[in-house]
């Protein structure tokens, strides 16, 4: 099921984004750079993968552009902000602000996940059950490319 799928993807971010605090906690800045450039580079696979290969499916099949897709764009918007930003302070070696941004990334992970899995990726399933075999592997492609 592609829920499954991208709940799993959740999860792999959701350890990586906690290895990248725990480094900042400890002060290893190289070690919280390297574990947050790979949750970004994490984020910015999920992400890509929803806006370029589900979203636009999800759409055409429901007619449905301006919905929770549209939402769910938004807070991708607002999570690369804030990614953008906790990298810059992770560059100038300003643990704290990183901190202080991360807990507002976490509560905007949380609350973004759960309308996903709760909702959206379950009237994905739905929609998109005749041709999830074929969704899974375009997704699975794009993962082990990152």
């Amino acid at each position: 099921m592609i829920s499954e799928f991208l709940n799993d993807e959740h999860r792999r971010c959701d350890e990586a984004f906690s290895s990248a605090e725990a480094a900042v906690d400890h002060g290893d800045v190289e070690s919280a750079r390297q574990h947050f450039q790979d949750f970004s580079a994490a984020m910015e696979r999920h992400f890509a993968a929803e806006e370029e290969v589900l979203f636009p499916r999800f759409e055409e099949l429901t007619g449905n552009v301006g919905g929770p897709t549209a939402v769910m764009r938004d807070e991708h918007a607002q999570m690369r902000a804030l990614l953008s930003d906790m990298n810059f302070e992770l560059e100038g070696d300003d643990g704290g602000d990183f901190l202080d941004q991360s807990e507002t990334l976490l509560i905007l992970m949380q609350q973004h996940n759960l309308k996903e899995e709760e909702m959206l990726y379950p009237m994905m399933d739905q929609v998109l059950a005749g041709e999830s075999e074929a969704l899974l592997e375009r997704l699975r492609a794009a993962d082990n490319h990152g």
